[in-house]
Formats: structure tokens, sequence, C-alpha cells
């Protein structure tokens, strides 16, 4: 997921994104633990995309809040 991607989203869906991939992340967690994991790059992804998800989300309450 690209950041220009996530900056045309707007706050909800960014918190539904961020929701459905901490679910794929404990998916891709229990996979490894078992042993079935077969995309180990997936889990560096994923925790990727949650942060730049969540980064984006602060900067725009940040500037929403400045613009109130």
């Amino acid at each position: 997921m690209k950041a220009t991607d996530v900056r045309a989203m707007t706050p909800d869906q960014i918190d539904d994104e961020v929701l459905k991939l901490k679910k794929e992340q404990f998916n891709l967690r229990f996979q490894r633990a078992t042993g079935q994991l077969e995309n180990t790059a997936r889990v560096r992804a994923v925790r990727r995309d949650i942060a730049r998800l969540k980064t984006i989300a602060a900067e725009k309450r940040t500037s929403a809040s400045a613009k109130a």
C-alpha cells in the first residue's frame, strides 16, 4: 500500500484498513508459530503498512485539529 493511496482515504477507511491488517498480522503470526507460513516477507510488509496507516491518520488528526 502506498502513502498516496492512504492519503486519499477518509479517517474511517484508514481505521477499517488498520483493523483488517491487524487481523492479517495475527493470522500470519499464528501460521509462523505452526510452521505453515510460506511468505515470510508478508509479515514485514503488513507491519509497515500498519505503521504507515497510523502515521498518516495521526497527521490527518493533527491537521484537522489545527484548522479548527
